[in-house]
């Protein structure tokens, strides 16, 4: 063979290798992104500790997952957020996988959720709209991605704005924790650290429980994104006490969906070593398909789950959680048919119908009422042993996965150990260190937990401090009460808690300050017409018109003392005196006398002529003395 052809040989045999690299190249190279942000320092109020914590272990993991690109950011102002969310966009255009986690405070304001930068004022309600970011913001950084978008939300606190936030609105809706949220794009998953509407746990350590479990099960290699969610949710469960419940919104395909690729098959001598997973059983498909439903919620999900294991264990708890969804469609019914049976009666009253036909009515207003009030019996019964067969559940679940784990260890180290030759020490795992979880004091913990639920159904108005004090008692007296409770006020139990978690809507009546009244669930200001006022009573009242007053002027008018004085006649003496002057001219000229008079009891007269009045004593007119007419 001659050199040129050697080196024909040559060139084809580096191209079959080639070709045989390209094709032997693992089939899950995929580009995978993520952005971390973890908001702590808030400086308008008072920061969090573990938020930072949080994002720093959330980073780590995902490097050591192997992300191609792992943005961590810490105490971003609003700015420099959307400034990240730009960035982070450009890079999930070409991506497979685009994962966002954010720690740090979340507010809902009328269904929509907004993340908190560490600048934010928000002084009224309507600042949300231009100082935080909004969910959607996130979703619309992440959408160019592929194969998985995936939201990951550690803020399900309490509002710390709630206490000064100023209110533009009675309508507008602040609620607590975050609201659910349905995805419209394919292919997005939000995970909340807890459900929609409460509020999670920070954790006694520098770490949440919610981060603590997304670090242990999230980068599992070969694992289905929704089972590992799954399986967070069952570890925050546990280390709560059954007080903090993460879910996940949104659907995937369905073919598996992890975060981290399984990796290739190992060769014999390493697939000794490693530890062999357990085969799945039957009980243990039929566990995670019935928690796939219990997280969906609904009588479909359950009659699907039913469908495919007709009986079982799992079966049974499916139909305990059936009967609690068809007794609160009775009871929604019971409800409906008493109201218009109630309007009916009174619309017959209010016409004036016949008495035979109002007292029909109300019969029938009686009866619809029982039903109700059976209805909501029955419902009561049913999600009280649905949630105790939940309850026994998740304790034997636990029970089984800490007598597995405590298997599985021994028979690790022994497999291990029978491998020859001893492989070398391998690297150390660059994973960040996390804080154990703390024991605390479960006894602060249940308190909070029944707080925050009194809260939700809205009989507590006060805050969440895990003290039991006079407030937090009066708030139980009022949810027995309306609920028809007989639960003990003195303490918070898990009893407690349990009783008032089976409460899925309002059950104490709402109150609102002066000035506004119940409209539904809110609070709505009252507008009183022109010419109204708005009274103690929180009532509009019709203002009184006033009448003109005159009012008295000493300078240019008279006094009344005055003008009754000039109008008042004068009255003549009764009795005439001596000293009274008399007409005398008048006198002298008709009897030519002195001129004096002589009156006695019946006339007066003049004095004759040569004759004179002496005065004898006594007086009056009528009398024997007084006056008498003396001749000469």
């Amino acid at each position: 063979m001659n050199g040129s052809g050697l080196l024909n040989l040559k060139r084809l045999l580096l191209a079959v290798a080639a070709l045989l690299l390209i094709a032997c190249q693992p089939a899950f190279a995929e580009k995978r992104v993520a952005l971390v942000l973890g908001n702590s320092a808030y400086r308008n109020t008072a920061p969090l500790a573990n938020p930072v914590n949080d994002a720093s272990v959330m980073a780590a993991t995902l490097k050591n997952a192997g992300f191609d690109v792992v943005d961590f950011r810490k105490d971003l102002p609003a700015v420099e957020t959307r400034r990240a969310l730009r960035e982070f966009a450009d890079l999930a255009r070409d991506a497979d996988i685009a994962l966002v986690y954010y720690a740090g405070h979340g507010i809902e304001v009328d269904g929509a959720n907004y993340l908190i930068p560490v600048d934010a004022r928000l002084e009224r309600d309507t600042d949300v709209y231009d100082e935080a970011f909004s969910l959607d913001r996130i979703l619309v950084a992440i959408e160019p991605a592929r194969k998985l978008r995936l939201v990951i939300l550690d803020a399900c606190r309490d509002n710390p704005f709630a206490k000064t936030m100023k209110r533009t609105l009675a309508t507008r809706a602040i609620g607590q924790g975050l609201a659910k949220v349905e995805p419209t794009s394919p292919n997005v998953l939000i995970a909340y650290s807890a459900k929609a509407g409460s509020t999670a746990a920070d954790g006694d350590g520098k770490n949440s429980p919610f981060t603590i479990a997304l670090s242990k099960f999230l980068p599992t290699p070969g694992l289905d994104v929704r089972r590992a969610f799954g399986y967070v949710r069952d570890e925050v469960l546990k280390t709560t006490n059954n007080r903090q419940e993460p879910f996940v919104y949104g659907s995937l395909g369905g073919e598996d969906v992890p975060l981290v690729p399984a990796p290739a098959k190992p060769a014999p001598a390493a697939a000794a070593a490693a530890p062999v997973a357990p085969a799945p059983t039957p009980q243990s498909e039929a566990r995670r398909d019935y928690e796939l439903a219990l997280q969906i919620g609904n009588k479909s999900a359950m009659n699907a789950f039913l469908a495919q294991y007709p009986s079982g264990y799992y079966a049974s708890l499916a139909r305990l959680q059936l009967e609690k969804f068809t007794a609160e469609d009775a009871r929604v019914a019971a409800t409906e048919k008493a109201r218009l049976a109630e309007q009916e009666r009174a619309r017959l009253a209010a016409e004036g119908a016949h008495k035979a036909q109002q007292a029909k009515a109300e019969a029938d207003a009686k009866a619809a009422e029982a039903a109700r009030l059976a209805a909501e019996r029955a419902k009561q019964v049913a999600q009280e042993q649905a949630a105790a067969a939940e309850q026994k559940r998740q304790a034997d679940v636990a029970l089984a996965d800490r007598a597995a784990t405590n298997k599985a260890v021994p028979d690790q180290a022994a497999t291990q150990a029978a491998v020859a030759p001893p492989a070398p020490p391998a690297a150390p795992e660059k994973t960040t260190a996390v804080a154990a979880l703390a024991t605390g004091s479960p006894e602060v913990d249940v308190v909070k937990s029944v707080q925050t639920e009194l809260r939700r159904v809205g009989c507590l108005t006060g805050t969440v401090d895990g003290d039991w004090n006079a407030a937090s008692q009066r708030s139980l007296t009022l949810f027995n009460r309306y609920a028809g409770t007989k639960l003990d006020i003195k303490t918070a139990s898990v009893d407690t808690l349990d009783a008032v978690k089976l409460r899925q809507s309002r059950v104490c009546p709402l109150v609102c300050e002066r000035g506004y009244k119940a409209d539904g669930d809110r609070c709505s200001r009252i507008v009183c017409a022109e010419g109204s006022f708005l009274n103690d009573d929180n009532e509009c009242e019709k203002r009184r018109e006033r009448r003109p007053v005159a009012k008295r002027d000493s300078d240019e008018r008279p006094s009344r003392r005055d003008r009754e004085r000039a109008f008042r006649p004068q009255r003549e003496p009764q009795v005439p005196s001596a000293d009274i002057p008399r007409p005398q001219g008048r006198a002298r000229a008709e009897g030519g006398g002195s001129g004096q008079i002589m009156c006695d009891a019946y006339l007066c007269r003049p004095v004759r002529h040569g004759c004179h009045l002496e005065y004898r004593g006594g007086g009056g007119p009528g009398g024997n003395v007084g006056n008498v007419e003396v001749c000469n």
